[in-house]
């Protein structure tokens, strides 16, 4: 699900990836929201933060939140130009760094105690943001733009949009392609709010540690993608040893 691309990319790579990417949303935006009061894997609030404090002449405040969307961006450039770059020297790990990024950038405030997470809550959102942004630019480079894991609400009106096609656009073909988009954004959805469900009931028991639990995930999920990938191989190998060569009858 992290490697294919392009035409060989299928809706069954994508619901894994959708699904998740959007458990692991979930969590680190419920523990973020627990923790310290900040919605960390959005922006969209932020901006109206940023400008009430803009014209309410509290630039201290203004410039937290403008820090939380450069954080987010940073993350989504980080993202795409660690994949560019290694994509020239070795394609092999060009989805693998972001995801590994993310998942140090995830241990390093599970490990952090909540005392320093309350004390550092500016800088701890500004973390988790910029891993939110790395995860979505991955996942939206991986399926041209199919699959968007940290937000929801796009997916909602491309969903309301999709279901009302239904109604109108009759033929089979149509009808195949509605539908195979209507469940990607059924999962993404169903998944985010699974894993704000699970990551808030864990942070009841163990506090931040519950990122552990996005980070595990994680690790799953690309162990799985490369495990996939190398048996497809072997099997293409094997299916191209057996043919005859053309030089014998």
């Amino acid at each position: 699900m992290f490697r294919h691309k392009g035409k060989s990319r299928r809706l069954v790579h994508n619901l894994k990836l959708a699904s998740l990417l959007s458990f692991v949303a979930g969590v680190v935006n419920v523990t973020g929201f627990f923790s310290i009061q900040i919605l960390t894997t959005n922006v969209t609030g932020h901006f109206a933060y940023f400008a009430d404090g803009v014209v309410k002449q509290d630039p201290a405040n203004a410039l937290y939140f403008l820090l939380y969307i450069l954080a987010y961006l940073s993350g989504a450039f980080i993202s795409n130009t660690m994949a560019e770059w290694a994509q020239q020297f070795n394609p092999r790990y060009a989805n693998a760094l972001p995801v590994f990024t993310e998942i140090l950038l995830l241990t390093g405030v599970a490990l952090l105690a909540p005392p320093v997470i309350h004390h550092f809550a500016p800088e701890v959102a500004c973390i988790l943001l910029f891993a939110m942004g790395l995860q979505n630019a991955m996942v939206t480079r991986i399926s041209n733009a199919v699959v968007r894991t940290t937000h929801l609400t796009g997916l909602f009106t491309d969903l309301g949009i999709e279901l009302s096609q239904l109604l109108f656009y009759r033929r089979p073909e149509q009808q195949k392609k509605l539908k195979a988009s209507v469940k990607l954004r059924f999962a993404i959805i169903s998944f985010f709010f699974l894993g704000c469900v699970t990551g808030g009931i864990g942070f009841t028991w163990l506090d931040v540690r519950i990122l552990f639990l996005a980070v595990i995930c994680l690790f799953i999920g690309i162990i799985y993608s490369d495990i996939r990938y190398r048996l497809l191989l072997l099997k293409k190998n094997f299916s191209e040893s057996r043919l005859p060569s053309r030089g014998h009858r």
